[in-house]
């Protein structure tokens, strides 16, 4: 996809309004976006242990696609592809030192241009002193002042020896730490949504369940950690993981299996973190309900990407595998369909299309297909570009059928109807020659993928130069040594300001 041109983009929202529409007729939209939340931990969507009873109800007043998938699994690009309808690699956000550059218009200045009231509180991740669209109250732009320098060491990999310490949880009293942006969120709700005179949009930025795994100590007896099921894989499959799997283990330091009381408790303390958020997400559903502005309004719960878990021997997210990529994705309201359950392939920008149709803003430019016309094709597509990615990842989910592409390296082809767990690769396989090459065509109709490899490296290549120019040589060494440590600091602060004598 060319870069758009602002000023046009713009010049065609102002034109999308529709003539004579009355103001009260465009829904009012909730959107709540939580981080780190697999599809897979939600009531709704099958888990035997998990308690979410508020996004259950959610679920059998609207649509549950249990099928949708973020275009990039790490919080800047996703959220950068999630707030503008593109994929991550539209707006140049790889990884979590290359924020959104506000290239294109976000969907809170698309709404804003047809009449709608847009705020946000919370994590938006995208980008500080830039017009998002939307009136921040309490938001976070956190990468922008404080980028994941290792992701601008991919080739080769650095290693980042603190992140085994996630694969961990614990259970603590403590208040609920996205309380205080859900209680600006309600307060929205009861004093300024009635005021505004127009139809409004709110985004809801939650930061969990999002590590560290420290949920409130009342979870524990609800999960007990050593009642907790461990993650299961074929004999001998970690020795035999792709090369790109084998690499980000090894970044992440978990090459080596984490000790399965860790994993328990991980567990434990991440399922206790889904149930408290879904407590918050009940609190203003309840708010919606009381104010009378349920009838109409559409409410969106997503989370920005998944989390491994301990799946494939891996943890957090970075990975195009199902728990890192696939999200919970709830719509209720107004014009959608309820008490349905969507079980094929969808992309959060079907999402924003969707959103942008409903509210009669512009969809030009955008990556999306409306999900309730009947024009979606059935696909969806991701990429990943992060910290400890050796090179570009891509994927298409069409059916049944989860293609992996790799610059460089071996395909994947998976199966997800009879093997889920994405283990058995039929890439090579030629009885599936004819699948592969539907997919492989898929991809290249949406994207060149090699390209996007070779822009990712030469944006971080240029943004890691920034930082070696705008910073001294131990401000340089400080940004490195609380992630990679003393010795890789050194070597890489000798390589880039030579060697002290």
């Amino acid at each position: 996809m060319s870069d758009i041109d602002r000023r046009h983009l713009l010049a065609a929202l102002g034109a999308t309004a529709l003539p004579g529409r009355a103001a009260s007729r465009q829904p009012n939209i909730l959107f709540i976006c939580s981080d780190q939340h697999t599809s897979g931990a939600v009531g709704a969507n099958g888990h035997p242990i998990v308690k979410t009873p508020h996004l259950d109800r959610l679920a059998a007043e609207g649509t549950n696609f249990q099928s949708a998938y973020c275009c990039n699994p790490v919080c800047v690009p996703s959220r950068s592809s999630l707030m503008t309808g593109v994929f991550s690699s539209d707006v140049e956000s790889y990884c979590n030192s290359t924020p959104f550059d506000g290239r294109i218009p976000t969907w809170g200045t698309r709404l804003r241009s047809v009449g709608y009231h847009t705020w946000a509180t919370g994590k938006l991740d995208l980008r500080d002193k830039y017009d998002l669209g939307f009136a921040e109250n309490g938001t976070a732009h956190g990468h922008w002042s404080d980028p994941d320098i290792t992701s601008l060491f991919r080739a080769p990999v650095c290693f980042r020896p603190k992140e085994r310490d996630n694969a961990n949880g614990a259970f603590k009293v403590r208040e609920a730490p996205d309380k205080p942006k859900m209680d600006r969120a309600i307060r929205f709700l009861k004093e300024e949504s009635a005021q505004v005179g127009k139809p409004w949009a709110a985004f809801v930025g939650l930061s969990k369940p999002h590590p560290k795994f420290e949920a409130a100590s009342r979870f524990e007896g609800v999960y007990p950690p050593d009642k907790m099921p461990l993650p299961r894989w074929p004999g001998g499959y970690l020795e035999r993981r792709h090369s790109t799997f084998q690499v980000l283990a090894n970044f992440k330091n978990v090459q080596l299996p984490v000790p399965e009381e860790r994993v328990r408790r991980a567990r434990a303390a991440y399922y206790g973190l889904i149930t408290e958020l879904d407590e918050l997400i009940g609190s203003i559903l309840d708010t919606l309900d009381k104010t009378g502005q349920r009838d109409n309004t559409i409410v969106v719960y997503t989370s920005d990407h998944g989390e491994m878990l301990g799946e494939h021997g891996l943890w957090l997210k970075n990975v195009l595998l199902e728990q890192a990529v696939r999200v919970p994705m709830i719509v209720a309201g107004p014009g959608v369909p309820k008490g349905r359950t969507e079980r094929s392939a969808v992309a959060q920008v079907d999402l924003i299309a969707t959103l942008m149709k409903a509210g009669g803003a512009s969809t030009s430019g955008l990556r999306g297909h409306s999900l309730f016309d009947g024009s979606h094709p059935g696909y969806a597509y991701g990429e990943s570009h992060s910290e400890g990615n050796c090179t570009g990842s891509f994927f298409i989910r069409e059916g049944d059928w989860k293609y992996f592409y790799f610059t460089g390296d071996e395909p994947l082809l998976f199966d997800l109807k009879d093997d889920p767990g994405e283990f058995q690769n039929l890439a090579g396989n030629t009885r599936y020659a004819d699948v592969r090459g539907k997919l492989d065509a898929r991809l290249a109709s949406l994207v060149n993928p090699d390209e996007i490899t070779d822009r990712a490296f030469q944006k971080q290549e240029t943004v890691l130069k920034g930082l070696v120019k705008s910073n001294k040589r131990d401000e340089f060494f400080d940004r490195l040594v609380g992630r990679l440590g003393p010795a890789q600091a050194r070597v890489l602060t000798d390589r880039y300001y030579g060697r002290q004598a």
